[in-house]
């Protein structure tokens, strides 16, 4: 089949590289532009190193994006960490359509952050989704399903790098052999179990310390690392990026720092505690430190409060 790809990041470029090897005929690839004073672009290097003709256009909705697949004559489009929308008349113009990567167990958790979602809801498993691309937001038909655990302590981060990226890579190549060869399944997805989730944003994850503490702690950790769990010291704007559940709070009041530690303080939630271990102030918007550090930067007190 000739394939043209579609994707970005480290991810895209390791999906690339796994059609290639598996011998797939990729007659062109389809990536973000370049992003002065950044890395170099993982997809572009790839596919220049390996001769495949490369489109970098600010929107895949440009004409010239049309012409130049249409050019290419291709039989499938394949999308790996694709941001922006296909447009249905490009789709059309592969014989098979084309197929997408999404990191969850659709029909559940569509759209573009579905892992930090499956995290802050409290899921135990997610997983990957190889399915067919429409006019929709991941609602095409699935070809290929896999799960895989969300352990009690992953983060996005772990979950994505660990699980998520590497079964990606396995099942994107896997989907294509199947279509090349006739194999490939087309289930319809079902409506009833549907669910979509907006792109996460920091409004979605200001940390409420009257909530249960497994449920503040599922919100930090789905929020890792983007965008970080928010909340307010002093009437400045806090993020913490790392914590854990703990014992030892009975009795104190909500968003209450009820003990400061070696590598840590330690904040009442509803039913428990959470101790913060690294933490982000606005004045360091690049600097993630050490909660300890925190603590003497501010001279934080037992006593003091969190929140707003």
């Amino acid at each position: 089949m000739r394939i043209v790809f579609l994707g970005q990041a480290p991810f895209g470029a390791d999906c690339l590289k796994a059609l290639v090897e598996q011998g797939e005929e990729v007659v062109g690839a389809i990536t973000v532009p370049d992003r002065p004073g950044k890395k170099p672009n993982p997809v572009k290097v790839y596919a220049e190193e390996k001769g495949i003709p490369l489109l970098q256009p600010t929107r895949l909705r440009n004409p010239e994006v049309y012409d130049w697949v249409k050019d290419l004559q291709p039989d499938l489009l394949v999308l790996a960490f694709v941001t922006d929308f296909v447009p249905v008349e490009v789709i059309n113009l592969a014989k098979h359509g084309g197929i997408n990567y999404h990191p969850s167990l659709l029909p559940k958790y569509r759209g573009g952050t579905a892992m930090n979602w499956a995290i802050i809801n409290g899921e135990k498993e997610t997983g990957v989704t190889i399915h067919y691309i429409d006019e929709g937001v991941d609602t095409g038909d699935i070809i290929i399903q896999e799960k895989v655990p969300i352990d009690p302590d992953d983060t996005v981060k772990s979950l994505y790098f660990e699980k998520l990226y590497p079964l990606g890579v396995k099942m994107v190549p896997e989907a294509v052999r199947l279509i090349r060869e006739g194999k490939a399944s087309r289930v319809p997805q079902d409506e009833s179990q549907a669910s979509f989730q907006p792109v996460i944003k920091e409004k979605d994850v200001i940390i409420d310390w009257n909530r249960p503490t497994q449920k503040v702690y599922d919100l930090i950790r789905g929020s890792n690392p983007v965008p970080g769990a928010t909340t307010w010291y002093k009437g400045e704007k806090l993020k913490i990026w790392e914590g854990r559940p703990v014992e030892g709070a009975a009795g104190k009041s909500p968003g209450e720092v009820v003990a400061l530690e070696d590598d840590g303080f330690i904040i009442a939630t509803a039913d428990g505690a959470i101790k913060a271990e690294r933490v982000q102030l606005p004045e360091s918007e690049k600097a993630k430190i050490p909660a300890a550090d925190f603590i003497k930067a501010k001279s934080l007190q037992v006593g003091d409060r969190l929140g707003q």
